[in-house]
């Protein structure tokens, strides 16, 4: 099965800083999570499409966004989803940041089919995952290390991206593959 999602990939210094973050949480045999999928690459969702007209939403898209600049963001926030295993890394809810989100789904409500997304306004935390499917003990040792290593990170929105996500049969994200991309000014 496959499901879609648009994401900000972040600037090349603060995706350097999280791929550095995977690199040292699998050397300390913590998690594998970034390193075992190949191009895996940093980034805050925001919003997903269980099914999407993808020529359709790609012309709007790329339309939409042609004039958008980048969104600064201050992760500084060390957290986790309760039950779920998942650690992250948090921006500060700017306004510039909200409002970015609010335009893209104000602009693309027709394509909004799941009235519970966790990305929709109001709902949306969004995050940079560090790690998921953390066991409780892998998820203690993450947590110490990225706490022990404390870096505000002051970085930008630079990108934004549909993806296409294959899903296991446990709706495990198991690949993903860019479907369209544009910088943003």
């Amino acid at each position: 099965m496959y499901v879609y999602a648009l994401v900000g990939y972040l600037d090349y210094e603060t995706e350097e800083y999280f791929k550095n973050l995977w690199k040292d949480l699998s050397e300390n045999n913590i998690t594998q999570y970034g390193v075992d999928k190949k191009g895996m690459r940093p980034h805050i969702t925001i919003a997903d499409y269980d099914k999407l007209d993808v020529d359709k939403f790609v012309g709007v898209l790329n339309e939409f966004y042609k004039n958008k600049s980048k969104i600064n963001i201050d992760l500084n926030i060390l957290g986790t989803f309760i039950n779920t295993g998942t650690l992250f890394l948090a921006p500060t809810l700017s306004t510039q940041l909200l409002q970015f989100h609010r335009s893209h789904h104000d602009h693309f409500k027709a394509f909004n089919e799941d009235e519970k997304s966790f990305y929709l306004p109001g709902m949306w935390n969004p995050h940079c995952t560090i790690a998921s499917r953390l066991s409780e003990d892998n998820m203690v040792q993450a947590f110490m290390y990225c706490k022990s290593n404390p870096n505000k990170i002051y970085g930008k929105l630079n990108e934004i991206a549909l993806i296409e996500i294959k899903l296991n049969d446990k709706s495990i994200a198991i690949e993903d593959r860019i479907v369209f991309s544009k910088n943003l000014n």
